[in-house]
């Protein structure tokens, strides 16, 4: 049967735009595969989304009007069960087939058998006719319109003014057409044709309609002034916001670039169906104001893009992105330079106000700020960061490196009683910063303000000095060792106060600035700092293991093996700066000959001290070494332990587990030639300590027995 193209879309009003991308995406997606697993698709045919402010399509090639028949073949029962000893169908049987509409006649004449090995099975093969396009199309777009991740569903009523639909909002329009025919579909009250609308304002024709299926985008681009795809709208965009970047900077003005901002370009995509990009500007007086402001107010509140210089310095010009493209673009783009202005003045009026109270002057503030009902104030937790960040400070960098952290701490959320900060809470550590500098805050301090937020997320850039390392780090322990101590703790998608993100910034600031801060000592001062709270609960033990199961994912994640990652974590290294070359040690060390025998004979050797209920002591009596194999190992051990420890200590972990690979052969021989449960209690406890003493040496970098097989 030959096959034509199909084209499906759904007209509608306009779509939640930071939902459209996947809204559009998942309708074309499911929609193919439901008709792929009707047969009515082949497995190669390929679907094209689309998505505009004002509809939902989808394009699949290769698409049959009648889905082939399938052959079915059920397996009834064991042939015993279902037929007697004349080979009559037993009442099992006849129950069975009627179920299935089969006579018993056909049951007991046609029926095959087959063995499954144990005994022969009765099975009862039929063809099923394939589904139409109509009826699998039909059951399709249910299924599409069910899956979709709808932000909120909304009812509204028909035309018939009895009936409601629920949908994400009021549908108008319905085409389906395979080929050059419309496919009958009936869903949210309409009926499929062949027409649809365009532009609202720019559309040469209305309606526009369809003769073909493969006529979609190119007809509606042309006669309905829309770009329905949402991939080709955003680089039409942003091709334009370039192209007008380099306008705004021609004539001997200085290079300007529009700013970077993927979710504002989704978003400015799902707003416009033909867009026209255009520039507009403010007064300069405005760039008195700090940058961040003024960018995020033209982004969330207008949804322009700002224009920086080379230097990613805002200037006073902007892009707009228009749903028209008049032939004298000058009030369209007045309008928005009188839109803009208002919001300007705000933030300027905000930053001004802000600026006549300095930011001591308002910690008392955060006394009257809840927190958490559990664990008091804004004024109480920085008071507790402070402390954290005092004693961390001080064995980082001394006395000095300790007060400043700790009068940073201090300051670090006055900003949230701020009038900016109050209108625009991403602001929160910036504003701080700048407020900070006016009042005459040394930099390293001011910037600490800001920094103690970071890493924000993935991928973000971390503190940018000692002052802003050692607050953020308290401010991040404060989190986790209070939410833990109240019971707090993430449960699976689960984690309101985001303490996943708060271990992994521990994580990588310990870890990519090498500092020499034990994790432990660091769980212990913070959790100091909450004595005398009631109902905290100190849960040291049980952080640590999140953290650690944190940092063990962090790394699988960077391209380590699991069992290099084990072999190292379940070490449990205070030092989390060391990790990285412990992994580089375990990396190299499993590339020796010896790295399998060794990894083999020290999972050997924990096992056989986990049975020793007492446990054993790493200590050896020379005097009790009878037997030759024991001796060469004693000897090895006295030879190797002290190059592989003195290597250890300077931080050559690659070198310290080299070295282990002498031990190779005498391990060998020991456990070829001697018996470690003698019966002699003496040799039995001697040669278990000899054993102790080998296991703590081939550990100290990490666990090799997590190398073996």
């Amino acid at each position: 049967m030959s096959s034509k193209n199909l084209l499906v879309e759904l007209f509608v009003e306009e779509l939640p735009p930071k939902a459209l991308k996947k809204l559009g995406e998942v309708f074309a997606q499911t929609l193919a595969s439901s008709l792929k697993n009707s047969g009515l698709a082949t497995t190669t045919a390929t679907v094209t989304a689309y998505a505009s402010p004002r509809r939902l399509a989808a394009h699949v090639t290769d698409v049959v009007a009648v889905a082939p028949d399938k052959s079915l073949v059920l397996k009834l029962m064991p042939a015993a069960v279902g037929l007697d000893a004349a080979g009559n169908a037993t009442p099992a049987l006849q129950k069975k087939l009627a179920a299935i509409s089969a006579t018993v006649a056909i049951a007991t004449k046609d029926l095959r058998r087959e063995s499954d090995g144990k005994a022969d099975i009765l099975f009862y093969d039929s063809m099923a006719q394939g589904a139409t396009l109509a009826e699998g199309l039909q059951k399709a777009l249910e299924a599409a319109l069910a899956a979709l991740p709808i932000p909120k569903v909304m009812t509204y009523q028909l035309q018939d003014g009895w009936s409601s639909v629920n949908f994400v909002r009021p549908a108008h329009g319905l085409v389906a057409l395979h080929g050059a025919d419309v496919v009958p579909l009936a869903i949210l009250g309409l009926t499929s044709g062949r027409e649809t609308h365009g532009h609202r304002f720019e559309a040469s024709v209305d309606p526009v309609v369809f003769a073909d299926a493969d006529e979609y985008a190119a007809k509606l681009a042309s006669e309905g002034a829309v770009i329905a795809s949402f991939a080709e709208r955003r680089a039409e965009i942003a091709r334009q916001l370039e192209a007008a970047a380099a306008k705004a900077g021609a004539n001997g003005a200085a290079a300007l670039r529009p700013i970077d901002d993927d979710a504002l370009l989704d978003e400015v995509t799902a707003l416009v169906e033909r867009p026209n990009v255009l520039i507009g500007q403010f007064e300069e007086e405005y760039l008195a104001v700090p940058q961040e402001c003024l960018i995020l107010t033209m982004k969330a509140n207008q949804k322009y893009f700002p224009l920086l210089d080379n230097a990613g310095k805002l200037t006073n010009k902007f892009l707009v992105v228009s749903n028209i493209s008049p032939a004298d673009p000058s009030a369209v783009i007045g309008g928005n330079e009188r839109v803009v202005r208002p919001r300007l003045a705000d933030a300027k009026f905000f930053f001004d106000q802000d600026r006549k109270r300095s930011l001591e002057s308002r910690i008392l503030g955060l006394a009257k700020v809840v927190y958490h009902n559990k664990l008091g104030t804004q004024g109480e937790r920085t008071q507790r960061v402070g402390s954290i960040a005092n004693l961390i400070g001080e064995r980082l960098g001394g006395e000095q490196l300790g007060l400043r952290a700790n009068r940073a701490a201090l300051l670090s959320k006055a900003d949230l009683l701020t009038d900016m900060v109050g209108e625009f809470p991403e602001l929160q550590g910036i504003m701080g910063r700048y407020y900070a500098l006016h009042d005459g805050l040394l930099p390293d301090m001011a910037d600490a303000i800001e920094d103690h937020y970071k890493p924000r997320f993935a991928g973000d850039s971390l503190p940018r000095n000692p002052v802003g390392t050692v607050v953020a780090i308290a401010d991040k322990l404060e989190t986790l060792v209070g939410m833990f101590g109240i019971g707090q703790i993430p449960t699976g998608d689960r984690d309101p106060f985001a303490l996943r993100r708060h271990a992994l910034g521990v994580i990588r600031m310990l870890s990519e600035g090498d500092l020499n801060l034990p994790l432990n000592e660091l769980l212990t001062a913070a959790t100091q700092a909450f004595s005398g709270i009631e109902g905290f609960k100190p849960a040291e033990a049980a952080l640590a293991d999140f953290i650690y199961d944190r940092l063990a994912g962090s790394l699988r994640e960077q391209g380590y093996t699991a069992q290099e990652v084990d072999a190292v974590v379940s070490q449990r290294p205070q030092r989390l700066g060391d990790i990285p070359k412990r992994l580089a040690a375990v990396r190299a060390f499993s590339t020796l000959p010896e790295a399998a025998a060794l990894a083999a004979a020290n999972k050997r050797v924990g096992n056989i001290l986990k049975k020793v209920e007492d446990g054993v002591e790493a200590w050896v009596d020379t005097t009790l070494l009878t037997e030759a194999a024991e001796v060469a190992l004693h000897a090895a051990l006295v030879d190797v332990v002290p190059q592989a420890d003195a290597a250890f200590d300077t931080g050559d972990f690659t070198e310290s587990l080299q070295a282990l690979a002498a031990l190779r052969a005498p391990v060998d021989a020991f456990f070829d030639g001697v018996m470690v449960n003698a019966e002699d209690p003496a040799l039995r406890a001697n040669r278990l300590g000899l054993l102790a003493k080998l296991h703590a040496a081939m550990n100290k970098v990490a666990d090799l027995s997590k190398l073996s097989a």
